[in-house]
């Protein structure tokens, strides 16, 4: 990825450094209208590729209500709740944690951390944040008749199908199969693949433009239970909830994706893989595209969203700002 410069970082006024990136954004049509970097060449979008998995696993047979279904397409912080969706997911396949083939960890949420350490638990499979996504792989090999001890691995039925959705979804061929985080199969796209898949989710249509119930049940069940997709207390639930009708999902290594009820889309990356200033671009590329003057849409929430404060002494003393306009 041909990164440029996409924020800079500023303490006291004066510029300590710069982070590097590339974005993209597509209009209603679904056609690029401006983009920073290289969007077109293929990345591992990690995470934020979690709702065209789940689309995936519908179009093959998993049948969940919304929230779990929402819960399929998180990386959560391990909130209880989060974690009572996962046993709800595996208990109605007729499984157990010990079928996760998710490493071992605690929760992503602060709080939700120190209440297992305090408890006296561990790290655990069902803790770690992308068990809700495994947990939903079970589920679809089970309603399938497929083998569950082996659906991490890329030649199994459930990773070919989810395979083929994607390159679908996105409108590319896979260029690169890596092994995420979690150990799933990671999938590659460009930054225009990936806003794509999610304009398809978001309008819940297919390729040609006809309606597609399986992609509009996904993105529903987001806007339904956007806090199953994260947690209570970050960054991409608030955003959700200022845009009526959007969907996003963030992913590791600075990645983040979302589209918005009339098909406008957009995706970025990082290319340090910063997480801190993954919401400060994406912010600012709501902000280019006019979403913050729009009806119904609360810019300070917005705006919120993309202020990172530098600390001196525990005061602010700077931010990270974005650098595109």
């Amino acid at each position: 990825m041909n990164a440029v410069p996409v924020a800079e970082i500023v303490r006291n006024g004066f510029v300590e450094g710069h982070h590097y990136g590339s974005l993209v954004a597509l209009d209603v049509s679904g056609s690029p209208v401006w983009s920073v970097g290289d969007a077109d060449v293929p990345v591992l979008p990690r995470s934020s590729n979690k709702p065209l998995q789940a689309l995936g696993m519908v179009r093959v047979g998993l049948d969940l209500p919304p929230d779990l279904l929402a819960l399929a397409c998180a990386s959560h912080s391990g909130e209880p709740f989060h974690i009572e969706g996962v046993r709800r997911i595996l208990a109605g396949a007729g499984l157990s944690e010990a079928d996760l083939r998710t490493p071992p960890d605690y929760p992503l949420d602060d709080d939700a951390r120190e209440a297992v350490i305090r408890e006296g638990g561990s790290r655990a499979p069902v803790l770690m944040n992308c068990s809700g996504k495994h947990a939903a792989m079970l589920a679809t090999c089970v309603a399938n008749g497929w083998p569950t001890d082996t659906y991490r691995d890329p030649e199994h039925p459930l990773q070919q199908a989810l395979a083929t959705t994607f390159a679908d979804v996105t409108g590319e061929p896979i260029a690169v199969t890596a092994v995420d985080g979690c150990g799933a199969p990671l999938f590659s796209a460009s930054l225009i693949g990936l806003a794509r898949g999610f304009r398809r989710l978001a309008l819940g249509v297919d390729a040609s433009g006809a309606p597609d119930p399986d992609a509009a049940r996904v993105a529903e069940a987001i806007r339904a239970h956007p806090a199953y997709v994260s947690g209570t207390t970050r960054d991409e639930l608030a955003l959700l909830r200022a845009i009526p009708g959007a969907i996003g999902k963030a992913g590791a290594e600075g990645c983040y994706a979302v589209a918005l009820p009339d098909g406008r889309a957009f995706a970025l990356k990082t290319d340090d893989g910063a997480a801190r200033v993954r919401p400060v671009l994406m912010a600012q590329a709501l902000r280019r595209a006019g979403v913050l003057e729009e009806d119904g849409v609360d810019a300070e929430a917005v705006a919120r969203t993309g202020v990172v404060p530098l600390l001196g002494g525990g005061e602010p003393v700077g931010e990270i700002r974005a650098i595109f306009t």
